[in-house]
């Protein structure tokens, strides 16, 4: 039989060393873990309230921004639309002195002849050449005798009973009237016609009777 010794197991080479670095191993790979899940000590929460300030600021910038390019828009639009009515002035003032110098020549011309008729022709051709020249800047007269009364271009000062033309015919001009394309510069002041009254007639079949 076996003899009554206790036996005793050593353990084997490099059984111990191992076991003994894994329970190492287990605290260091927990540690590491709760390092990586916390934020590194140098880095800052983002602050709600200093980036709305931010934002704000950059909208301010924007705005300022956007409101002087505006005002300087403005300015711009308003100096060409000064500049387009200063040269239609002078384009207007260029056509219209050739006829200013003809009327000067004409009146001069009228002190020192006595012949009537030329001086009335000399004026009409002076009356002429101003038509002609407003005709070349889009200014036309309004035509008025003969025409029906329209008050988009007329101004009826007077109405007349007239048996010869129709109620609402233009009889005379008093004053003429222009227009720059569709555009009423001036609306002519006329005389028109208008029906006979009532009472005119039976006034006059009273008399018959």
């Amino acid at each position: 039989m076996f003899p009554s010794e206790h036996i005793i197991l050593r353990p084997m080479h490099g059984d111990s060393s191992k076991a003994g670095e894994d329970r190492d191993e287990a605290p260091v790979a927990a540690e590491a873990g709760a390092a990586a899940a916390d934020p590194p000590p140098g880095a800052a929460e983002a602050d709600p309230l200093a980036e709305a300030r931010a934002e704000a600021q950059r909208m301010k910038d924007n705005w300022l921004r956007s409101a002087a390019d505006f005002d300087n828009f403005r300015k711009r639009t308003r100096k060409d639309v000064e500049d387009a009515r200063r040269t239609g002035r002078e384009d207007l003032l260029k056509a219209v002195l050739p006829v200013f110098d003809n009327l000067e020549r004409a009146i001069q011309s009228a002190q020192r002849s006595t012949d009537v008729k030329a001086v009335s022709d000399g004026l009409s051709m002076v009356q002429r050449q101003f038509v002609e020249s407003l005709a070349r800047e889009g200014i036309a007269r309004v035509p008025t005798v003969g025409h029906a009364f329209d008050p988009s271009v007329h101004e009826a000062i007077q109405q007349v009973e007239s048996p010869d033309h129709e109620p609402g015919t233009v009889l005379a001009e008093v004053q003429p009237g222009y227009t720059q394309g569709e555009r009423l510069v001036r609306a002519a002041m006329v005389v028109v016609a208008k029906a006979k009254s009532s009472d005119g007639a039976e006034g006059a079949g009273e008399l018959a009777s």
